[in-house]
């Protein structure tokens, strides 16, 4: 299966949301209703934004990053993104 990506939507309430796929702009399309498949979630703070992603080399990782980073206060993860 091809590269893993650990990503952050900012939804239209201003809330962050973190997920895991193989297939970014996929995903994104999903989330935003245009596609089927989006996370509950998401689907009632439309329309999301990807602020960013960072690559894994598998599901594992990815999930193990995607959990560290659920760990992390708001502020924290603005931080991510900020950077990029």
């Amino acid at each position: 299966m091809g590269t893993w990506h650990v990503y952050l939507l900012e939804c239209a309430d201003g809330t962050l949301y973190t997920g895991v796929t193989t297939d970014l702009k996929r995903r994104a399309r999903q989330h935003n209703g245009e596609l089927k498949g989006g996370a509950k979630y998401t689907s009632v703070r439309r329309p999301v934004v990807m602020v960013w992603s960072e690559s894994q080399v598998d599901r594992s990782s990815a999930c193990k990053r995607e959990y560290a980073i659920k760990q992390l206060s708001r502020k924290d993860k603005l931080k991510l993104f900020a950077s990029q």
